[in-house]
């Protein structure tokens, strides 16, 4: 599948949607979080990662028997060390989301700010096609909390929950359904204990 959409953080890839991670022969676990990771009922196992940067890096996990060039469920943890405050990141990928795809009518976003924590929570809806004309439905639900690695440095961590529905049928289903889902998703994801990096 080639989407060709990708969001942007500062000039960064942190966190992005509806697109196609490139496989690698190896996983490194540069987080020292090989999994599985545990979220609403599901297990996801460690199927990617990268750190195109000193101060960025980046984990994908999925449960068995899915791959990340076609998931269905997945679970994203990012960090991003830099003077980056969660509700500035979450602001950043909702002013993505409305330049990336101003023609999706299905785009759609909600953030919520928790002032306690210091912690934003982004949850959005949106759509793309295959280059073979398939419909891919997309929702995700970003949180975004602060974040110190093991030297004191400061920045964020994203923990996030993204599934797909491909097809006209699977995403009509999809959508008669997000609602509860939806609801018991976003319930999963910030309620979880913080993922904790090693490094």
């Amino acid at each position: 599948m080639g989407f060709g959409f990708t969001l942007r953080l500062a000039a960064i890839a942190m966190s992005y949607a509806l697109s196609v991670t490139a496989p690698f022969a190896q996983v490194n676990d540069y987080l020292g979080l090989p999994g599985p990771i545990a979220l609403g009922g599901e297990q996801y196992e460690l199927a990617w990662s990268s750190s195109p940067q000193d101060n960025y890096i980046k984990h994908e996990y999925v449960p068995a028997g899915q791959t990340v060039e076609a998931f269905e469920d997945m679970v994203i943890i990012e960090t991003l060390i830099g003077a980056i405050e969660p509700l500035q990141a979450a602001a950043a990928q909702v002013e993505n989301l409305n330049q990336g795809r101003p023609n999706d009518p299905l785009l759609n976003m909600d953030l919520i700010e928790n002032e306690a924590s210091g912690e934003a929570l982004l949850d959005f809806l949106l759509s793309d096609r295959t280059a073979e004309g398939e419909l891919v439905i997309e929702w995700n639900a970003y949180r975004y909390a602060p974040y110190e690695d093991g030297e004191g440095n400061a920045g964020i961590l994203l923990f996030a929950l993204s599934h797909r529905a491909y097809g006209e049928e699977n995403g009509r289903a999809f959508l008669e359904s997000l609602g509860t889902y939806r609801t018991d998703q976003i319930q999963a994801l910030a309620s979880a204990p913080l993922p904790e990096p090693a490094n």
